[in-house]
């Protein structure tokens, strides 16, 4: 079966190909997986304020938040529209273009293979968090973990789309990454990375979630630290966002290479 000229034996040459290329990058993969430390930052704000007990939340269901905040933001993360910027205006883009494969592919490949090297990473550091904080410590149930992993993925998807139609800017602006910066204020505020979505008024709950922000992280960390959300419709909401996202990328796209012209050398 073939996708935008995706096949199994292409993607197990593009998984495989950006894999290798990433492990001579983990190093710095290690001091990325170090860097997004940002949940365990506000896990020590959250504990020493007074206004803990708005969250809803004992120590113990606030340490496995931030936690899962963590680990669901290593592997949901995307860059892409950087890479996208740096090829469209060098003229990298051009040959892939001209191959039967859709160029984008190869952005989901080198993500992929980033995410599998970042796994001892994360691993490491959730198991310094359990040794710091070992009331913490549990294990999710298979279909927890399960349920978890699909979560994370499409909040991967989503936030792929969202780059990717920033992205196609590129095709009309020099600099869409500047786009970027902007909506990543409203993420870093919504998507539960600061704090859980219970902590924000009613009111401002309530708009959060008709954003893609809240599915990006605080649904998936919620359902793998195994605290009370409605499965149903978060799934049924990320799914909503993947199928108002994606044909919106396509059409952004085609338009883009109608007009695009080689930059750079």
């Amino acid at each position: 079966m073939r996708i935008f000229g995706l096949n199994r034996k292409i993607l197990r040459v593009l998984l495989g190909t950006e894999y290798a290329h990433m492990l001579e990058y983990r190093a710095e993969i290690a001091l990325w997986a170090l860097s997004g430390v940002l949940p365990f930052i506000m896990l020590s704000l959250w504990n020493g304020s007074d206004a803990r007990s708005a969250l809803g939340m004992d120590g113990v269901a606030l340490d496995r938040y931030f936690l899962s905040a963590y680990l669901v933001r290593q592997f949901s993360v995307v860059w892409m529209v950087y890479d996208f910027e740096d090829d469209a205006l060098t003229g990298r883009l051009s040959p892939y273009l001209l191959q039967p494969l859709h160029p984008l592919w190869r952005y989901v490949a080198r993500h992929l293979g980033e995410q599998l090297t970042r796994v001892p990473f994360a691993a490491a550091i959730a198991a310094v968090f359990f040794l710091i904080q070992p009331e913490a410590f549990w294990l999710p149930s298979i279909g927890r973990f399960l349920l978890a992993w699909l979560a994370t993925w499409m909040a991967f998807t989503i936030a792929f789309l969202l780059q990717s139609l920033i992205a196609a800017l590129c095709f009309w602006s020099e600099r869409a990454s500047a786009l970027e910066r902007l909506l990543f204020i409203p993420f870093l505020f919504l998507s539960g990375l600061l704090a859980p979505l219970t902590a924000f008024p009613p009111l401002v709950r309530t708009l959060a979630e008709w954003t893609p922000f809240p599915y990006l992280i605080d649904f998936p960390a919620r359902v793998l630290a195994e605290q009370p959300v409605n499965l149903l419709a978060g799934f049924a909401i990320q799914l909503i966002w993947i199928l108002v996202l994606l044909p919106l990328v396509l059409l952004l796209w085609r338009a883009g290479v109608r007009r695009y012209s080689a930059m750079g050398a």
